[in-house]
């Protein structure tokens, strides 16, 4: 492969830049400030081993990931990349949390609607019992809230019955 121009590399290097020239397919000479920032990090010689030491398909990729490590690593040159990674994982952390807390109220209303249908098919039961009426006992009539009171009534009349036991009221 024969170039009419130097690889930004090469350029970068001032050394002519040959037919194989590892680093010639991942910094074209369009784009000088890729390997001006991956030469300032890693060095022209450390990057040609790791390329070299690699699958041609795996290259690449390996390119790409020493680019933006480099790019990182000068942003920010303590953390580097793995400022952005540690704020991604943040970002999963908080969004599986929502999610957790998400299902919980689904299932929460999902629940209370559950409990509301069942409760409404109890007051429908009972109010089809009620409907038939003839066949309901007297005790069971709803116009009669305590069944007890003609009988306390009959027994005590109006006298109040309350008494103090032990400090509580009966």
């Amino acid at each position: 492969m024969s170039h009419s121009t130097r690889c930004a590399a090469c350029k970068s290097l001032r050394r002519r830049c040959t037919k194989d020239c590892v680093l010639a397919p991942y910094f074209p000479p369009t784009n000088p400030q890729r390997f001006a920032c991956v030469h300032k990090i890693f060095g022209a010689s450390n990057i040609t081993k790791m390329l070299e030491q690699l699958p041609v398909h795996l290259r690449p990729m390996a390119a790409d990931c020493m680019s933006f490590e480099a790019s990182s690593r000068v942003e920010d040159p303590v953390y580097g990349s793995v400022r952005i990674i540690s704020q991604l994982q943040e970002k999963i952390i908080e969004a599986q949390s929502e999610l957790v807390k998400t299902n919980g109220e689904i299932a929460f209303h999902n629940a209370q609607q559950q409990l509301q249908q069942q409760q409404m098919q109890q007051l429908q039961m009972i109010h089809a019992v009620a409907q038939e009426g003839e066949d309901q006992p007297s005790w069971l009539s709803s116009s009669q809230q305590d069944p007890f009171s003609n009988v306390n009534q009959q027994l005590f009349g109006d006298y109040n019955y309350s008494s103090t036991f032990c400090g509580f009221e009966f």
